[in-house]
């Protein structure tokens, strides 16, 4: 779980200048996710290869029917192999199986990759916001998929 707040901490940093107040967010979600996990209806997907981390999706319980797609990373000597799809796959066949009627997440618009993923597999946006985070200026975006 340390490797995969690491990995967040230092893509993000460098591929989109974030501050480290996203590393700690991201290590939040992870402790949340320790501390409180419910085998029946969360999981997390870590990906590796040749023995190193290079990929990440988590499903945490939001409601009894609402559940969250959480910290999808892939690391870019991993990346056009189409891991991202397959975890996100993973996690939606998953949140189904557990009996949740909606997935949502939250993302940033220039997540390009990510935002492909998330429609292509039927997700749609439901609202966008300017805020400044991580030390630079953003626009989150919320996503839901019915299930």
């Amino acid at each position: 779980m340390g490797r995969v707040v690491q990995l967040h901490g230092e893509l993000y940093a460098r591929e989109f200048g974030y501050d480290a107040t996203f590393e700690a967010l991201v290590a939040e979600i992870a402790a949340g996710f320790l501390r409180e996990f419910e085998p029946r209806a969360e999981r997390c997907w870590i990906a590796e290869m040749d023995g190193e981390v290079v990929g990440s999706i988590f499903l945490v319980r939001s409601s009894a029917t609402v559940s969250k797609l959480r910290l999808l990373i892939i690391h870019p000597r991993a990346r056009g192999r189409g891991l991202g799809r397959r975890l996100t796959q993973a996690c939606i066949r998953f949140a189904r199986r557990a009996g949740y009627r909606k997935l949502v997440l939250w993302t940033q618009s220039h997540l390009t990759a990510a935002r492909a993923i998330y429609q292509a597999e039927g997700f749609r946006k439901l609202s966008e916001e300017k805020h400044r985070s991580f030390g630079k200026r953003l626009v989150a975006e919320v996503w839901e998929l019915k299930l």
